[in-house]
């Protein structure tokens, strides 16, 4: 196993990651509309609650140490690497969302449809490259709580973009509808 510290330069772009969206928070144009508090503060609960316990706390079961991944030069620095990638993806969404964004559903002041930059590649970048860079963590530490995440996740930001799909309709009309029969929600060219 090479000695480079690869768990460290994970978590440091997970905390880029993170300082982009706090910094964001304080750029984005004023809300008009929004999904409801308790769907979005259930969600934030969810995200945060999952993370800690499968990334800060200890797990009390052998079965969440079980390794399904080998610890190897290749699996550790191809997970690494598709860390990276997704969570750069995830910024690359952030900047082209501009003020737009937001940490839950809403419409903004003067909303703009963003089907630019990596919106031309998938409805839901962010989420798109957060769930890989999510992918590309688990890959490198390997075990089974790492994995644990995912479907966890993905369930949530399902019912995410459904809130988000309705509320961008209501807002835009046909051309939202037109947007989202030429691109994909997710996973480019698939679903």
């Amino acid at each position: 196993m090479m000695h480079f510290d690869y768990g460290r330069l994970i978590g440091y772009a997970w905390e880029t990651l993170l300082g982009v969206w706090l910094v964001s928070w304080f750029t984005a144009k004023r809300t008009v509309r929004a999904e409801s508090s308790w769907q979005n503060w259930g969600r934030m609960f969810l995200m945060w609650a999952v993370f800690y316990f499968l990334y800060f706390s200890p797990p009390r079961s052998a079965f969440l140490h079980y390794r399904l991944v080998p610890q190897t030069d290749d699996w550790v620095i191809g997970g690494t690497v598709l860390t990276l990638a997704g969570i750069a993806f995830t910024i690359w969404a952030r900047f082209a969302l501009g003020r737009n964004w937001s940490a839950k559903v809403t419409i903004k002041r003067e909303h703009e449809l963003i089907v630019s930059g990596p919106y031309r590649i998938v409805r839901n970048p962010i989420y798109t490259g957060v769930f890989f860079a999510l992918v590309g963590t688990s890959i490198a530490l390997g075990q089974v709580r790492h994995f644990l995440v995912l479907p966890v996740l993905l369930a949530s930001w399902i019912s995410k973009i459904v809130t988000e799909q309705r509320l961008l309709t209501e807002q835009f009309g046909e051309q939202y509808v037109e947007y989202c029969r030429k691109v994909k929600a997710f996973i480019p060219y698939v679903v």
